[in-house]
């Protein structure tokens, strides 16, 4: 009962024809009257003129029908495409104060979204609907479907290729060069550069921790800037990580170099803060275990064995992340000092 409520309420709420708008349908005779009726309400209701009739439910035409004195019938010889819908959809342009899509408002447009709504927003629906909305608020009908398809997918490329014209100009000669030595590779070398930088951890052991101090290193061997996306939008940042994460190296051969680059950047700079968080949390469990053991054995003294190669590398590790190991332990309950001696 309450969901046919609704449905009546907005029935009424988007097709009730009122002031203006029932002078400017009175004003027409014939069979036409209908079809003008439901242009002008469905245009204000969706943003852009319907071009057949199939595009109203049946209650819509109903409910328009009944304040008109018209018959649903008499849109059968409605000319939506002809002479006569062309003339309504002039007129209600002009009632509305609307005109009509240029090539130069198109052109205009996708220069507007490229520059201020997809160097932020990536996904293409919300940039379809970016798009609808400035043309109702600069008072012009929308293209067809298909041009404005080809709007948004212009100003998508746009956009993304100024971020990474952005993103290339502040690398630096050694992390360009680094990069671009991993994507001019050939064979099996960037395979397993990339496979070593985008590996998944294992169980906690000391495996584990020596592996990620190892993708650690790979990935800031690159040398990235540590500022090279503090402007670019954390979302699309991480757009450009997965889409890194899952093409082949022939694939990211295959863009343009602005764009490979980027890609690997992308990748390589998120992972290297995924691999830190994860060498962090890796270090506080191995701590719990180093203590649990060092509990049950009565002393820390022999509760953990490394060989010396292992221990260099971790406590080379550990000392470069103390400070964030110490403020996360402090939350897991890790007292300080088992950190600090964790290692030894």
């Amino acid at each position: 009962m309450d969901d046919d409520a609704g449905a009546f309420d907005g029935l009424v709420a988007a097709w009730t024809l009122v002031g203006e708008e029932r002078d400017l349908v009175e004003a027409k005779y014939g069979d036409g009257r209908l079809g003008f009726a439901l242009q002008l309400k469905g245009f204000l209701a969706w943003g852009h003129f319907a071009r057949q009739t199939e595009e109203f439910s049946s209650e819509a035409v109903a409910f328009v029908a009944g304040q008109i004195d018209a018959a649903p019938r008499d849109l059968v010889g409605y000319d939506w495409s002809g002479r006569t819908g062309r003339r309504h959809r002039a007129e209600i342009r002009a009632f509305l104060g609307f005109r009509e899509c240029t090539v130069e408002d198109a052109d205009r447009l996708c220069a507007w979204l490229a520059r201020d709504v997809c160097r932020a927003e990536r996904d293409p629906a919300r940039v379809h609907a970016e798009l609808a909305s400035e043309f109702v608020v600069q008072r012009i009908e929308p293209p067809s479907e298909g041009r404005l398809d080809r709007i948004v997918r212009s100003a998508l490329r746009r956009g993304e290729a100024h971020l990474c014209e952005r993103v290339v100009s502040r690398l630096g000669p050694t992390a360009s060069a680094r990069l671009e030595e991993l994507l001019g590779n050939d064979g099996d070398d960037i395979a397993v550069a990339l496979a070593e930088i985008r590996g998944a951890p294992g169980a906690v052991s000391l495996n584990t921790l020596l592996a990620e101090i190892r993708r650690l290193r790979a990935a800031r061997a690159i040398g990235l800037p540590e500022a090279l996306f503090v402007d670019i939008a954390p979302a699309v940042v991480k757009r450009w990580c997965a889409q890194a994460s899952v093409e082949s190296p022939s694939h990211l051969r295959r863009h343009r170099q602005e764009l490979g680059l980027t890609l690997l950047a992308s990748l390589i700079h998120v992972r290297e803060r995924e691999i830190t968080d994860t060498l962090i949390d890796l270090l506080i469990s191995t701590v719990h275990r180093i203590g649990a053991r060092a509990d049950r054995r009565g002393g820390w003294s022999g509760s953990w064995r490394w060989s010396s190669s292992a221990a260099a590398a971790a406590e080379e590790f550990l000392c470069d992340l103390a400070p964030a190991v110490l403020s996360r332990s402090a939350v897991h309950g890790v007292p300080e000092a088992a950190v600090v001696r964790g290692g030894r």
